[in-house]
């Protein structure tokens, strides 16, 4: 029975809070009163570990929330369940944008989005070497290895995936000899 209270009530969560992970606040708060499963200082833990730990705030609430009410299982429940609402609108959407990719208007959008995003990516990561660069943390090792992807990437067309995969590894390996 507490599995499907927990399934049911972070279902809600996902449908209704709008606005991110602190919208899910006035539903944890009622969760609290009406069940009992965690006190509000323990909400007020979980908001704390929820902030600094990787990840969406309200999927790490609901994993917590779940782990306290009732372990591993309750965990994963409320955490597939706050999820749950937000992977079937994107799957339906896909379909939807499937159905009209021939459509001349979805067919000009994409057209526009796809440069616009390559030129934010583009805009963050000259920032950041900007920034990089201004605070004296550049070295000539990164300066290199950045210069041979660039050329990498103008004589061959790659996977974005692959030069992502020789930056995990590059920065791997840097951080392990210390020559970042």
């Amino acid at each position: 029975m507490i599995f499907w209270q927990l399934f049911w009530n972070f279902l809600n969560i996902g449908i209704f809070a709008f606005g991110g992970g602190y919208a899910t606040l006035p539903f944890l708060y009622h969760i609290s009163e009406a069940y009992n499963w965690y006190t509000f200082d323990e909400l007020s833990n979980m908001i704390a570990v929820s902030s600094i730990t990787p990840g969406p705030i309200g999927i790490n609430m609901a994993t917590y929330a779940g782990f306290k009410t009732s372990g591993l299982l309750g965990s994963v429940i409320a955490t597939v369940s706050i999820v749950l609402p937000s992977l079937i609108f994107a799957v339906l959407i896909s379909k939807a944008l499937k159905k009209f990719r021939e459509n001349i208007y979805v067919k000009s959008i994409i057209y526009v989005l796809k440069p616009l995003g390559c030129g934010l990516l583009s805009a963050v990561g000259v920032n950041m070497f900007i920034n990089d660069f201004l605070s004296k943390s550049i070295n000539i090792y990164n300066i290199i290895f950045l210069t041979i992807l660039i050329f990498i990437s103008l004589k061959k067309r790659l996977n974005p995936l692959f030069y992502l995969g020789v930056a995990a590894i590059y920065g791997v390996l840097a951080g392990m000899l210390h020559f970042i």
